[in-house]
């Protein structure tokens, strides 16, 4: 074959060769632009989709949120007209479903509160033992009612509640308190009002209450009957008031009760029957018996405890009953007595009474025409002022 044919089957070879490879390159960058555009209509899919899913599920979030305020707000209406009811299954039915709507409702677990403390504030007042058998009836239900409130209360206020109802308000104000118990719940914030409450029967029990935060109010109560027990009760940081509190009848103890820091006052408080015992350790803050008056009543601080903070008698006026710190312990803190009237009654400080340490100050005193019973003769122990034979005169001459 002839080196001309040779070159022109080399030649038609090679052109083969070029088109066929120009149509492949050609190829493959059209599949590249193919995909490429693909792939930008395939985003922008699935953005309108993450939009519209969005979109819908904000929809379905905002139709959600209505019908459950709207399911929530039947249940309000509903347990709220059990409570009215006059029949007693149907008003205990309303009380647990609205402490079930409490739990379920947070942001009106307040006003699901209010409203079973306002049924409390509702008069309440027992019938005659002459009254109809239907009147007496319908009280005992009334009571059994008013019992479970307070039940269904204190347990949210416990440690280890499933709904904690800790912090929230109560407005017991006025109400008359005939039987139940606070045991073991914590008042550790916002305001719990017993103002003006009335403490007439039964016993009512605040065993192991720990008052650790916020305001807590007794101030107007009247404790005139029954019995009432702050035992073992934690008063650690609240502002307590039992200012102008009456104590006529009754009995009333904080047995092992604990004072360590805040304020508790009984300020104007007026101790004319019955007997409240303060056998209770006072190891910090400030209790005030501010203007007090001890004219009736039995009180006594046996067993106490007065190991620091302060404990203050200023203007307290002792004119009859009688107060007895027997077997107390004052190893720390002071006592202070200033202003105060000793003018009738007894005020006794046994031989059990030990003082070794803090401070018993009389110094002070307005009225010291009945001094109080001292187990010593001569020189006071360490740590008890009394005031000076001048000022014991002064005061004298005052009280006259």
């Amino acid at each position: 074959m002839s080196p001309q044919v040779v070159a022109a089957i080399i030649a038609g070879a090679l052109t083969v060769i070029g088109t066929l490879a120009a149509q492949i390159y050609g190829r493959r960058a059209t599949s590249r632009d193919t995909r490429a555009t693909l792939d930008r209509t395939l985003a922008e899919q699935r953005e309108q989709l993450d939009k519209t899913l969005e979109a819908q599920s904000d929809q379905l979030k905002q139709t959600l949120a209505e019908q459950r305020t709207r399911t929530l707000n039947e249940r309000f209406a509903t347990a709220a007209e059990q409570i009215g009811q006059e029949r007693p299954a149907v008003r205990l039915a309303g009380v647990y479903a609205m402490a079930g709507l409490a739990d379920d409702w947070e942001e009106k677990r307040q006003t699901c509160v209010d409203v079973l403390c306002a049924y409390l504030r509702m008069p309440y007042e027992p019938p005659g033992q002459d009254a109809p058998v239907r009147e007496r009836l319908a009280f005992g239900a009334d009571r059994e009612a008013r019992h479970t409130v307070i039940r269904v209360i204190t347990a949210h206020l416990k440690d280890g509640a499933a709904v904690s109802w800790q912090g929230l308000n109560f407005d017991f104000t006025g109400v008359v308190f005939d039987g139940g118990g606070f045991d073991g719940a914590k008042f550790s914030g916002g305001t719990v009002s017993f103002r003006f409450a009335k403490f007439s029967g039964g016993t009512v029990r605040f065993i192991r209450a720990e008052f650790s935060g916020g305001i807590v109010d007794f101030d107007g109560a009247e404790f005139s009957g029954g019995e009432v027990y702050f035992g073992y009760a934690k008063f650690s940081g609240s502002q307590v008031s039992f200012g102008s509190a009456e104590f006529s009848g009754g009995m009333v103890r904080f047995d092992e009760a604990e004072f360590s820091r805040g304020t508790v006052r009984f300020d104007y408080a007026r101790f004319s029957g019955g007997t409240v015992y303060f056998d209770a350790r006072f190891s910090g803050g400030t209790v005030s018996f501010l203007a007090a008056e001890f004219s009736g009543s039995q009180v006594t601080f046996g067993s106490a405890e007065f190991s620091g903070g302060m404990v203050r008698f200023d203007e307290a006026r002792f004119y009859g009953g009688e107060v007895g710190f027997i077997r107390s312990k004052f190893s720390g803190g002071t006592v202070r007595f200033d202003y105060a009237r000793f003018s009738g009654g007894t005020v006794r400080f046994s031989a059990a009474a030990e003082f070794s340490g803090g401070e018993v100050d009389f110094n002070g005193v307005a009225n010291w025409s009945v001094p109080p019973t001292f187990p010593w003769t001569g020189t006071p122990p360490p740590g008890v002022k009394l005031p000076e034979k001048e000022d014991q005169s002064r005061a004298q001459r005052s009280a006259d």
